[in-house]
């Protein structure tokens, strides 16, 4: 059973998404519904699928065995707001 939700959004995100939506044939609705959909699925973790864009993408660079991702993560954030 369909519910009404009332939201309140900025006018221009209002405006370009209800131009986005005419262009992919679907509703403001829907696009919100699918969004929430996709952010509590249970197995959103399990089964993601790889997009086309990342399956190209991988193995572009090639990082040391040891690299530690957050601790890189957090010097660039520390050198981004210094």
């Amino acid at each position: 059973m369909d519910k009404k939700l009332t939201v309140r959004l900025n006018q221009q995100i209002i405006k370009k998404a209800k131009r986005y939506a005419k262009t992919h044939d679907t509703s403001l609705s829907k696009m919100i519904e699918t969004y929430f959909d996709s952010l509590t699925s249970k197995e959103k973790d399990e089964h993601t699928e790889t997009t086309p864009l990342v399956k190209s993408l991988s193995g572009v660079i090639e990082l040391p065995q040891d690299f530690d991702y957050e601790k890189s993560r957090l010097k660039y954030l520390q050198k981004k707001y210094k």
